[in-house]
């Protein structure tokens, strides 16, 4: 390690159990992370500070002023540009560190592109917003022995599970089906900034546990906080399930694509349609559009206002539809506006 590296990482280093040795291995380490939202974004700035030497953001969503009070990498200007996420992260984890490589994927999680966007890597950290992008997460992790950190907060409450394949249960050995009935959201509930730094705060110190090599600091559990009551709940999670679809049988259905619909997204009234198989000229659409209301374009999304409604279009053909939740009225438009 240089001098320079010694230094900037020198309070990190004297901390005994990682020392110089597991400052080496972060430098040589890659995390994934999935989602770059309350606690993705927070992991990114925490791993890039710490030196883990690649990261990769993959988010699908852009930046919005409500998502301000919680997501502690952005903006004002990057909500007011539209800025997809994990752009704007890279942008201000490159400020922040430039020892790192932050490499930002500006993309949905489908089953079809899980393992190209997942692999290689030493960790992978859940930051995502629903139990699909999850399972698929869990599959990808399982199916090839890489370690995630499962995460989710909403009002004063959070979850995190470390997942270590053959060594601990997986998600679907504790859930082997979404939770059923009406789930509270950020919408519906809120959420408190701290909520959502604690978690992830616990989610990135068993990344950092284990991209450094000290496996045995991370406990096989699953936590459950809540900030503003005061408590906590920690329960083993070291025996698995021997009859798990996943890291039992092997039956790795949501990385099979079983069941996938398009998703109504945590924080706003909208939902994502991924109705095309190619790419899509933005330029071409935009012009097509300014005809029949207001677009604002950047180089990475394309927004189009048609009251009460709001498109956000990326180069891939996927949509997010603002100011609806039904699956049918999001189709319709994404048909009218941009097509089958």
């Amino acid at each position: 390690m240089s001098p320079a590296l010694w230094e900037k990482y020198s309070r990190q280093i004297l901390f005994a159990p990682l020392g110089e040795p597991g400052q080496e291995k972060l430098l040589a380490s890659r995390a994934v992370i999935v989602g770059c939202g309350a606690l993705g974004s927070f992991h990114a700035a925490a791993l890039a500070r710490a030196g883990v030497g690649d990261i990769v953001i993959i988010d699908r969503d852009y930046v919005e002023g409500s998502n301000l009070q919680r997501q502690w990498l952005y903006e004002e200007a990057d909500a007011e540009q539209g800025l997809p996420k994990a752009v704007a992260a890279a942008r201000r984890l490159a400020a922040a560190n430039s020892a790192v490589r932050v490499h930002p994927v500006v993309a949905d999680l489908v089953p079809q592109n899980a393992e190209e966007l997942l692999l290689p890597a030493g960790v992978i950290l859940d930051g995502a917003d629903n139990f699909e992008a999850r399972y698929i997460i869990n599959d990808v992790a399982v199916k090839h022995g890489v370690p995630w950190i499962y995460g989710a907060a909403v009002g004063s409450q959070g979850v995190t599970m470390p997942i270590l394949p053959g060594r601990s249960a997986c998600l679907k050995c504790l859930f082997p089906a979404p939770p059923s009935g009406p789930q509270l959201t950020c919408d519906t509930a809120g959420i408190l900034n701290v909520t959502a730094s604690l978690v992830a705060s616990f989610q990135a110190a068993d990344a950092l546990k284990i991209l450094s090599g000290n496996w045995d600091a991370v406990e096989p559990r699953l936590l459950e906080l809540d900030v503003w009551n005061n408590t906590r709940r920690s329960i083993s999670t070291r025996d698995r399930d021997p009859d798990c679809p996943a890291c039992g049988r092997r039956d790795f259905l949501a990385l099979a694509g079983e069941g996938r619909a398009p998703i109504s997204l945590c924080g706003r009234d909208s939902v994502q349609i991924h109705a095309r198989s190619g790419p899509i000229n933005l330029l071409v659409l935009g012009e097509t559009l300014r005809a029949l209301g207001t677009v604002r374009a950047n180089d990475y999304a394309l927004r189009f206002f048609c009251h009460p409604y709001e498109l956000t279009v990326f180069h891939d053909g996927r949509a997010i539809i603002k100011g609806t939740t039904d699956i049918g009225v999001a189709r319709s438009l994404y048909a009218r506006y941009v097509g089958a």
